[in-house]
């Protein structure tokens, strides 16, 4: 893994399906997007990661978050309640990206504040798709907060 620069941007990914986090790490290798992916299985690693604590003590802090809900442990909901309830991580910017179509769901994310929900694609072409459009939107024109360490 190369080490970020201000051009890079930190993604974790935070999904329990290892089919799905090669997929995704793939895809962003093939688009050619600069981002250094960390990826957890569960939502007690994600806290960890994000809290830069346990085995992530050197973690870098994510730029941008992509949340499955169905998780083990602590559940997709709790995480982002967890991460849009404290001042210091809430300006990372998360994204629910999950199999789920409910609208519960949907709702849900958005009372606690995600910042996108994406049903995540069935076809393996698709996620390369999602992936562009991905990088087309958050990783082109949005602007994320940078730490003033």
């Amino acid at each position: 893994m190369v080490p970020p620069d201000e051009d890079t941007v930190t993604i974790l990914l935070v999904e329990p399906n290892p089919g799905d986090s090669r997929l995704f790490t793939e895809s962003f290798a093939d688009a050619s997007i600069a981002s250094d992916i960390h990826t957890v299985a569960d939502g007690d690693a994600a806290l960890d990661f994000v809290h830069q604590r346990a085995d992530h003590a050197e973690s870098p802090r994510p730029d941008i978050v992509l949340l499955d809900f169905q998780l083990p442990t602590v559940s997709g909901e709790d995480v982002l309640s967890e991460l849009k309830s404290e001042p210091e991580l809430r300006s990372i910017p998360v994204i629910v990206l999950t199999s789920s179509d409910s609208e519960e769901d949907i709702a849900r994310s958005y009372d606690l504040h995600a910042n996108a929900y994406l049903q995540k694609p069935v076809d393996p072409d698709e996620f390369v798709d999602l992936v562009r459009s991905f990088e087309e939107f958050w990783l082109t024109f949005v602007r994320f907060p940078r730490d003033n360490e």
